[in-house]
C-alpha cells in the first residue's frame, strides 16, 4: 500500500535563455557577461576536467517534468509523491556579484521565473527562492514580499566568505534573520562544493571522481558548528535551517562531538544549551536512502529528519520511491515513518 510521501529536496531546470527574455533589455549584455564569467571561473576551478557518466542512469534527465510544471505533476503521481520542495539547478547567487550594473531586475527575473513554475500547483510545488546576500536591504525586501506569495524557503550560500562576504554570525545578517523569524520561512543550505574541494577534484584518480564526491556532505558540518557555536541561534530562536542533501551517517556523531566540546575547556560564551539541543530545536536534514543514518534518528531527532527523491539526479529513487522507503522503514514504527517521509516536511513548510 503506497503511504503518504513529500520529499524535501527535488530539483527543477530552469532556462537562462528563459530568465534572459524576462530581464530588461538594457541589462541582458551584462546578464550574459556574468554568466560567461561564472561559467569560466567554475572551470577554472574544476581544472577543465569532466567526468565520465556514461554508466550512470540518467533516465530522470530525460523527463520533461524537469523542466515543465505539469509534467512535473505527473511525474510525481508515477513515483507515488505527493509535494516537493524544488531547488533550481542554477546556483543564480553565485553570479548577481559579478553583474556589471543594477544586479536586482536580474535577481528578481529569476525568482519569477521559479515562481511561475511552483503557481501550477502551489500546494504541490514549493520552491526554494535563491535570495542574494550581497545586499541585506533588497534581502530583507525579498524576504517579505515572497512571504507575501506564500513562500516557504529561502535558500542561501553555505559558505559567504566564498563571495568576500561577511560570516553568518555577523550583525550585518541580524535584519536578515529577523524578517525570516517573524515570516516562518526556513532557510535551506543545500549541498554544494567547499571552494578548496576542487583542488581534489583536480587530483582524484577515479573516473567519476569518487574520493571528490565522498567529501561535499561533511563540509556542511563547518556551516552547522557556525549557526551553532557563535550563538547566533540563541540570538534568533525561531529560524528554521535545513540542511539539504547531507544524509544522515555522520550529523549524530558530529553533534555528539560539538557537545563534549561546549561541556569541556572550550569557551562558547553564546550558548545557553547543547549544541544538540540546538539542533534538534531549530535544524533538520534531509536524506534519500541510508538505512544506516536512519539507525541513528532518534540521537539525531526524529522530527528533524526529511526523507527527499533528489529528482532526477543519478542518486534519486525515482520513480521507485515507494519501494524504496518501504525497504528503509521495514523495521521503523508507523507513526515515525509517516513523520520523517511526510510528517516533518508538511509542517515545517507548511505542506
Amino acid at each position: 500500500m503506497d503511504r503518504r510521501l513529500i520529499s524535501a529536496d527535488s530539483h527543477v531546470k530552469i532556462s537562462l535563455d528563459d530568465t534572459r527574455t524576462r530581464v530588461p533589455a538594457g541589462l541582458r549584455e551584462a546578464f550574459d557577461d556574468a554568466i560567461a564569467l561564472q561559467s569560466a571561473r567554475d572551470n577554472e576551478l574544476r581544472g577543465g576536467r569532466t567526468l565520465d557518466l556514461s554508466d550512470w542512469d540518467m533516465e530522470a534527465f530525460g523527463d520533461p517534468g524537469y523542466s515543465d510544471p505539469t509534467a512535473r505533476l505527473a511525474a510525481m503521481d508515477r513515483d507515488g509523491v505527493q509535494a516537493e520542495v524544488l531547488y533550481s539547478e542554477v546556483s543564480a547567487f553565485r553570479s548577481f556579484g559579478l553583474v556589471k550594473g543594477d544586479w536586482r531586475p536580474i535577481s528578481r527575473a529569476f525568482t519569477d521565473q521559479l515562481s511561475d513554475f511552483a503557481s501550477v500547483n502551489p500546494d504541490r510545488l514549493a520552491v526554494s527562492y535563491q535570495v542574494p546576500i550581497i545586499d541585506i536591504d533588497y534581502a530583507v525586501e525579498e524576504v517579505l514580499r515572497l512571504a507575501a506569495i506564500g513562500a516557504r524557503s529561502v535558500h542561501l550560500p553555505n559558505f559567504p566568505s566564498e563571495f568576500g562576504l561577511p560570516d553568518y554570525h555577523e550583525s550585518v545578517y541580524d535584519p536578515l534573520w529577523g524578517a525570516l523569524s517573524e515570516t516562518g520561512i526556513a532557510i535551506s543550505h543545500h549541498l554544494g562544493v567547499a571552494p578548496h574541494l576542487y583542488s581534489v577534484f583536480q587530483r582524484d584518480p577515479t573516473p567519476q571522481a569518487g574520493i571528490y564526491t565522498s567529501l561535499p556532505s561533511l563540509s556542511l558540518a563547518e556551516v552547522i558548528a557556525w549557526w551553532i557555536l557563535t550563538g547566533t541561534l540563541e540570538r534568533f530562536p525561531l529560524l528554521k535551517i535545513v540542511f539539504v542533501e547531507p544524509s544522515l551517517y555522520w550529523v549524530a556523531g558530529f553533534l555528539s562531538r560539538l557537545d563534549m566540546k561546549a561541556a569541556g575547556v572550550y569557551d562558547f560564551p553564546g550558548l545557553k544549551m547543547t549544541p544538540t539541543e540546538y539542533f534538534q530545536r531549530n535544524m533538520a536534514v534531509t536524506f534519500m536512502d541510508d538505512e544506516f543514518g536512519l539507525r541513528q534518528r532518534h540521537d539525531l531527532g526524529v522530527e528533524n529528519i526529511l526523507w527527499s527523491t533528489d529528482f532526477p539526479h543519478p542518486a534519486t529513487t525515482w520513480p521507485n520511491s515507494q519501494s524504496v522507503v518501504a525497504r528503509q522503514f521495514a523495521d521503523i514504527p508507523d507513526d515515525e515513518r509517516e513523520l520523517i517521509c511526510a510528517g516533518n516536511a508538511a509542517r515545517l513548510y507548511n505542506l
